[in-house]
């Protein structure tokens, strides 16, 4: 037995007879794929550098808030991301900095993320370290522990 009979989504996309196994038995032509999404236009996967600048966005008006309006340091920011994080994307699904890119977060199956989901993604998210590492649907370990997707709208 070998990594490529176990598979691993930590490997990226993949292509040819050695992504069977890490595809679950398909090859994806293009991220998204292996969830149903189309390659590009509506409920296609953003790319990387589009979920790269919504986040700085974000970043950028919590630092604003945590700084400028609270008086407070990194942890009021971060705090301030969270929460906007939890309260945006459970309700309307997506944060100030998704909208402006044109994506949003749902379920793999579709459904809205909800209260509960977008916390435990928000956590996830907060801890930086998960959304460094992508599958080659482009979802991150948060995205994939919440069961959720970001998609173009």
């Amino acid at each position: 037995m070998d990594r490529r009979s176990i598979g691993s989504w930590l490997g990226g996309p993949t292509s040819g007879d050695d992504a069977a196994g890490a595809a679950g038995g398909t090859v994806s032509e293009y991220p998204g794929q292996r969830l149903g999404l189309p390659k590009d236009g509506t409920w296609s996967a953003p790319g990387l550098l589009r979920r790269l600048v919504a986040l700085m966005v974000d970043w950028v008006l919590s630092s604003a808030i945590g700084y400028g309006l609270l008086q407070g340091g990194p942890w009021v920011t971060l705090l301030v991301f969270a929460v906007e994080n939890v309260l945006l994307v459970g309700t309307l699904g997506c944060t100030i900095g998704h909208r402006l890119l044109g994506f949003r977060v749902v379920r793999v199956d579709r459904s809205p993320v909800g209260p509960l989901w977008a916390l435990v993604r928000t956590l996830l998210l907060c801890a930086f370290v998960p959304a460094l590492f992508v599958d080659g649907d482009r979802r991150g370990l948060h995205d994939r522990a919440s069961n959720t997707m970001t998609v173009r709208f």
